[in-house]
């Protein structure tokens, strides 16, 4: 493999798994975070502890499930429970990390799941939040994983499922969420961070092949970009090789 021999999206993925700490507790969420999850627990964190909000606790799974209920997360797991033990983790302070995805996401890291347009007459409707609300208001810190468009990257979420940093500032903490809040957005186009104070999203680095102007324009505010601004690292061959064996058929992969 060369070195630009991945896609975009195959980057996301590997970018997203690079903020998972070996040893930490993750709950993850169905889609790509699963990729994200996987890929650092067969390289950089192998001791980490992998936790489905259906109640699959320590999963190993041998190939990719479809979604976090599937059957396929059972064989090798700790423990199979149900709701109340995976979210129960969450809600006792017990989880580093929530791995989460959205149709929609605003400056301050608030996601939307539930629909496109007025609740009542939404132009798309979605499954909505499942776990994805007690998740990012109780784990220590979350990492969002999702395509970047301007459509999907709005400055103000057209229903909020997923709270962020809410309106900015000190809005989440006045609120006594025991989570501190989203970590980390890694798109299509790029990673990005959130400011210590005012707490909007700023663009840290963008992905080979993207220019800083493309990711302001596939934004729907006026993205703040940090100084040192820089290429996101590439991933290595054997990270691109783990990814596309978990996901050969492109079940959650786009490919090439």
């Amino acid at each position: 493999m060369n070195d630009m021999d991945f896609t975009l999206q195959e980057l996301m993925v590997v970018a997203s798994s690079r903020e998972i700490k070996d040893g930490e507790k993750v709950i993850v969420g169905t889609g790509l975070p699963l990729l994200g999850a996987m890929l650092a627990q067969k390289t950089h964190a192998p001791d980490m502890v992998m936790i489905y909000e259906s109640g699959t606790i320590e999963a190993r799974p041998l190939i990719m499930p479809l979604s976090v209920a599937d059957s396929r997360l059972i064989p090798g797991a700790a423990m199979q429970g149900g709701l109340i033990e995976g979210l129960g983790m969450v809600h006792a302070g017990d989880v580093d990390v929530g791995f989460l995805g959205g149709a929609q996401v605003d400056k301050y890291g608030n996601l939307n799941s539930h629909c496109i347009g007025d609740f009542d007459h939404p132009s798309v409707r979605f499954a909505g939040s499942g776990g994805a609300n007690d998740i990012a208001s109780g784990c220590k810190r979350t990492v969002i994983i999702m395509p970047h468009l301007k459509e999907k990257f709005v400055e103000k979420v057209d229903f909020l499922t997923t709270p962020g940093y809410l309106s900015g500032m000190d809005s989440r903490e006045k609120l006594r969420f025991p989570g501190k809040g989203p970590a980390v957005l890694v798109s299509t186009l790029g990673i990005f961070r959130f400011h210590k104070v005012t707490k909007e999203m700023y663009l840290e680095s963008y992905h080979p092949g993207v220019t800083v102007e493309k990711i302001k324009e596939n934004t729907g505010w006026d993205l703040k970009v940090a100084g040192d601004v820089k290429e996101t690292e590439h991933p290595t061959a054997e990270e691109i090789r783990i990814v596309r064996d978990l996901d050969p058929t492109g079940m959650f992969l786009k490919k090439k």
